[in-house]
C-alpha cells in the first residue's frame, strides 16, 4: 500500500469508498488508476486512512504466518554495505507555495491546478486527461464552472469521482472536497457545480458513458469513452 500524506480539507469527507474497495486497495489487488482515486481520498479522510491501515496490518499478520523464503549468505553483508555508504547531500529546495493538489495525485499532474492544461469539452466544462498505469481506464480531471451541469448520463461500467475543489450536487447527494462518489449503470444523474470556486474532480472510468437526456441520446454516437 502506498503511503498517503494527509491533505487539509474544509471538513471531513462524508462519502467514502466501500469496505471492499478499501480491502482491494490495502491488499494491493487494485489497479493503479483506481488505487490513485482511493489513495487521494485517503489524503483527505482520517477515518478511511485508519481503516486502510487496519486492513493493511491484518494482511501483514497473515503474511507472518507463512513460511519464510531462504535468504542468501551475502544478504546481510550487502545491507551493511548500504548502511555504511555516505549519504548524498542535496541542496535545500527553495520555498514553494502550498500545493492545491494532494499526494499521490501530485506525482502525476504537479502541485497546482494552474499548471494543468485544460481542454474545453462544453461551455463551462473542461477536461485534462493523463496516463495512469495500463490503458484500461480513462483518468482525467474535470473542471466545471459554478452553476454548470454536465449532460445527464449513466455508466456502462464504473466511475470513481473524487472532489478536489468546490462541490457538486447530482440529485443523489451533495459532494464536497475529499468526497468519493462511486457510480455504475444503476445511477442516472446530472452533476451540477455549486456556487463558489470551479468544481474540479478526479474521474476514473472503466467503460464509456451513456448520455440519457433527449439530446444526449443523439450525441451518444460521438462519445468515445
Amino acid at each position: 500500500m502506498t503511503e498517503t500524506i494527509a491533505m487539509p480539507a474544509p471538513a471531513p469527507p462524508r462519502h467514502h469508498p466501500a469496505e471492499d474497495l478499501l480491502l482491494d486497495y490495502a491488499s494491493g489487488a487494485m489497479g493503479e488508476a483506481d488505487a490513485l482515486a482511493v489513495a487521494t481520498h485517503l489524503a483527505y479522510c482520517p477515518a478511511c486512512r485508519a481503516a486502510a491501515a487496519r486492513l493493511d496490518a491484518m494482511g501483514g499478520a497473515l503474511l507472518d504466518t507463512l513460511p519464510g523464503a531462504a535468504v542468501g549468505d551475502d544478504s546481510f553483508a550487502a545491507v551493511l554495505a548500504r548502511l555504511d555508504a555516505p549519504a548524498a547531500t542535496q541542496p535545500a529546495p527553495p520555498a514553494a507555495a502550498p500545493p492545491d493538489i494532494p499526494q499521490p495525485l501530485r506525482d502525476y499532474i504537479g502541485p497546482h491546478f494552474d499548471g494543468v492544461t485544460w481542454r474545453r469539452l462544453l461551455p463551462g466544462v473542461s477536461e485534462a486527461v493523463f496516463t495512469v498505469g495500463r490503458q484500461d481506464r480513462r483518468v482525467s480531471l474535470l473542471r466545471v464552472r459554478a452553476g454548470v451541469g454536465v449532460p445527464q448520463h449513466t455508466h456502462e461500467g464504473t466511475e470513481l469521482t473524487l472532489v478536489l475543489q468546490g462541490a457538486f450536487d447530482d440529485g443523489q447527494g451533495l459532494y464536497r472536497v475529499g468526497d468519493l462518489q462511486v457510480t455504475d449503470g444503476t445511477i442516472d444523474h446530472r452533476p451540477t457545480a455549486l456556487p463558489g470556486p470551479d468544481c474540479i474532480c478526479l474521474a476514473v472510468v472503466d467503460q464509456r458513458l451513456r448520455l440519457t437526456g433527449p439530446i444526449g441520446r443523439w450525441l451518444n454516437r460521438f462519445v468515445t469513452f
